[in-house]
């Protein structure tokens, strides 16, 4: 009777604490140190806003969001955006490039790109939107392609006696299907989607970094440049560093030495967020689900089961991003 009496103590505890993490987590509490909507600056004199492009870019939504948002402030004289970023998904990296664009050409506001890591692919084509590039000597720029990676699985299933089919309404309905071997129609296929997207991606550079075709016809075809040779063949503007790109910024914005570099808030987590995920970056996201394995459900544990297995970015849609970036590192 004792011991009955003694498990029913530990349910009924374990049932109040997770009824009150859930009420927490849903309504907010003086654990939290912030709502759930990021909190804003007020930009008061003369500015330069910081804003960074970093990790692997499946969704912009939140550098968009924020651009938006401060390219307006009448205070914010000038944008320098910190890129530290291999590429990403063809779309979202189109995307960013376009609202650069946009912000450059309706404020007339100077917007530099600066790296002193890696400015690859993806995150160059969205860096060649801003009025001019700055790169540390040994940083990584370029790599001027799209890449598509498949994975063949069909022996694997083979060997553990599983069988697969899939019916379909067309017959590449289910191309890149990781359970067959892949024709070569499908393949074909794929190739001309390459080389559209890759046209793309050329065009713009060419446009926006005002290369000639017999520079592009050498060096666009996937390479990574140092940021010296980025430099020297037209890809980037100067050397420099992060301190370089805000004077650069403050020189073409005419703002002396008489402003501040001001930097985007980043939303306050309480100590219920460790599930909640990045918006942009759904890798450094997944980092974080890890530490609370309860909160993946569905999909969730399907990317991270991706991750664990390297297969993050197989079978997936176009990326522009280096071949070497998934390779495995040990």
């Amino acid at each position: 009777m004792q011991k009955k009496s003694y498990t029913f103590k530990i349910i009924l505890v374990l049932v109040i604490f997770v009824g009150l993490f859930l009420l927490l987590k849903k309504g907010g509490s003086f654990f939290s140190s912030s709502n759930d909507e990021e909190a804003s600056i007020k930009v008061e004199k003369n500015s330069i806003l910081h804003m960074e492009l970093s990790g692997v870019i499946m969704n912009g939504k939140k550098f968009i969001k924020n651009l938006k948002k401060y390219k307006k402030d009448s205070h914010v004289k000038a944008i320098v955006i910190n890129v530290n970023s291999p590429g990403g998904a063809v779309g979202p990296s189109q995307e960013v490039y376009a609202e650069i664009k946009r912000a450059r050409e309706e404020t007339k506001k100077p917007i530099i790109c600066v790296t002193t890591g890696i400015m690859a692919s993806g995150a160059y084509y969205s860096a060649v939107a801003c009025d001019k590039i700055v790169v540390a000597p040994g940083a990584l720029v370029g790599s001027i392609g799209v890449i598509m990676e498949f994975a063949n699985l069909s022996k694997l299933y083979d060997w553990a006696k599983v069988s697969r089919f899939t019916i379909t309404s067309g017959k590449y309905k289910d191309s890149g299907n990781e359970f067959r071997e892949m024709r070569e129609d499908e393949k074909s296929l794929f190739q001309d989607m390459i080389k559209e997207v890759y046209q793309q991606f050329r065009s713009t550079v060419k446009e926006s970094r005002k290369l000639k075709d017999e520079v592009l016809d050498q060096y666009a075809d996937g390479r990574v440049f140092t940021g010296t040779t980025a430099v020297k063949m037209g890809f980037a503007d100067q050397e420099g560093t992060f301190e370089d790109a805000v004077q650069l910024a403050a020189k073409e914005a005419n703002l002396g030495s008489d402003f501040e570099v001001i930097e985007l808030p980043k939303k306050k987590r309480s100590i219920f967020d460790f599930g909640e995920a990045n918006e942009d970056d759904p890798v450094n996201s997944l980092g974080k689900n890890l530490a609370g394995l309860a909160s993946l459900q569905g999909e969730a544990l399907k990317s991270a089961m991706n991750v664990i297995l390297k297969t993050e970015y197989i079978n997936q849609p176009m990326l522009i991003m280096p071949g070497f970036w998934k390779a495995d590192e040990n």
